[in-house]
């Protein structure tokens, strides 16, 4: 099921124009007649220096998507397609620098008018606005909340999208709930939460874990000297960094008492409609 779901959310117009655009310089340069209209200089071939860039990619690849963790299709293409688009550029400035930079602009526009599509799906997630995130953990200090804070641009955020709303669906309840924060509209919050929203950040997303009305544990580390720790986020990992398991049958087994004059579903202005 897992693979036909990929396979259906590849039609998106996001991951199809990704695809046309990595492989586009292979396809232009090997295919008659475009290869004679745009390289007219070059054979209708890749010559070696081509084939040494594109090993040097395919390297680069594998490297870096075993580093990141990916352990789906679209996950694996996410995170490829920068560097083929890198590999891309480099392959048109060797055949004209005029074509590189026709490349560069129209991953550009890619990038702005087609993000990742955000995840879709059901899920059991409260959406926090701005400061007002203490007031609503805070609020009642029996409940344990598992908060993302993530970025709509940032891909291993797209990614982690499906994991965090699987596990909201398995693991929620009154006393253990989950919410997410979106850090390029609150960045005073990531600045608080001390979480690098910067393009080149290796803390999106970061998870964090509150009991008791305080974080007791997050995902990725940092340690004293700033440095990020490896961290995968797919779903067993975050199941046993926040042991989920023993932390749900702790929650089930001691329910909440529902207070004389509390409502079901008052969450403030914290909480709102998914609509990312």
């Amino acid at each position: 099921m897992s693979i036909k779901r990929d396979l259906q959310t590849l039609l998106n117009l996001h991951y199809i124009v990704n695809i046309v655009l990595c492989t586009s310089y292979i396809l232009l340069k090997t295919i008659y007649p475009f290869c004679a209209f745009i390289f007219p200089a070059s054979r209708c071939e890749l010559d070696w220096r081509e084939w040494e860039i594109l090993m040097f990619l395919a390297v680069i690849i594998v490297f870096r998507t075993r580093r990141s963790g990916s352990t789906s299709m679209l996950a694996y293409l996410s995170s490829s397609f920068m560097y083929m688009k890198i590999a891309n550029v480099i392959l048109y400035f060797h055949s004209d620098p005029r074509l590189s930079i026709c490349f560069a602009v129209l991953c550009l526009l890619q990038m702005l008018l087609l993000p990742e599509p955000a995840y879709k799906g059901p899920d059991h997630i409260v959406y926090f606005r701005g400061p007002n995130i203490w007031d609503e953990i805070k609020a009642d200090k029996r409940v344990n909340w598992l908060i993302t804070f993530y970025a709509p641009w940032s891909p291993p955020c797209a990614t982690f999208a499906t994991v965090f709303a699987k596990l909201s669906l398995d693991y929620h309840l009154d006393n253990l709930k989950f919410g997410k924060l979106d850090v390029a509209k609150y960045p005073a919050v990531a600045k608080e939460f001390q979480i690098d929203d910067s393009s080149f950040s290796r803390q999106l997303p970061t998870v964090i874990l509150f009991k008791n009305g305080k974080e007791v544990s997050r995902r990725p580390i940092v340690d004293g000297q700033n440095r990020v720790g490896k961290f995968f986020f797919n779903q067993g990992n975050i199941q046993t960094a926040f042991d989920l398991n023993n932390l749900y049958e702790d929650c089930k087994k001691n329910p909440l008492k529902r207070r004389r004059g509390e409502g079901e579903g008052d969450v403030g202005d914290d909480e709102k409609t998914k609509s990312e």
